[in-house]
């Protein structure tokens, strides 16, 4: 039954991997709160504490935009341990531990976070791609406006660490 009603939608082959890939993402963004509290902590500038702050209060804006997603195809929002994000948190985890007190570390914290973020627009914008092609309009608008975001992070990212972090270092 289930296989038929995807069939009947526009491209509906997509639907298993797009559930999946959504389950994945909403499961990274929810790890991801922890790990830009913990860069926050560690990081040196006024103005990098300042940007993974507010990235943390949009990630929450993220997963609650995410559960509307989930709430536009009729299915509860559930997540997935994100071995990507798993990975990621864990290699800033490592950089802050090996560059503590050293004058390259919110260079070194910035390049943790972008890979973060890449790896959020890769996935933001295959579901936005996904969503199209279903003709889940809705979804597609949500997920859209999040992977604006993650651009958008990702370029203050840049910013940042061209105006103070790598040239500091």
């Amino acid at each position: 039954m289930k296989k038929q009603k995807n069939e009947q939608m526009p491209n509906g082959h997509l639907h298993e991997l797009f559930v999946d890939e959504l389950k994945d993402i909403l499961g990274a963004e929810k790890q991801l709160l922890k790990g830009l509290k913990k860069m926050a902590d560690s990081a040196n500038s006024a103005t990098l504490k300042e940007a993974f702050t507010a990235h943390r209060a949009e990630t929450e804006e993220q997963i609650e935009r995410l559960k509307q997603v989930f709430e536009s195809l009729g299915m509860a929002a559930r997540g997935k341990k994100c071995k990507a994000m798993e990975g990621l948190l864990a290699e800033a985890e490592e950089i802050i531990e090996e560059f503590e007190g050293d004058p390259a570390l919110d260079a070194a914290l910035i390049s943790a976070a972008q890979k973060v973020e890449h790896y959020e627009i890769a996935s933001y914008g295959c579901l936005v791609t996904y969503a199209a092609l279903m003709e889940h309009t809705e979804a597609q608008e949500l997920l859209q406006m999040t992977l604006a975001q993650e651009k958008e992070t990702d370029v203050k990212l840049t910013d940042i660490a061209m105006s103070e972090a790598n040239v500091a270092a």
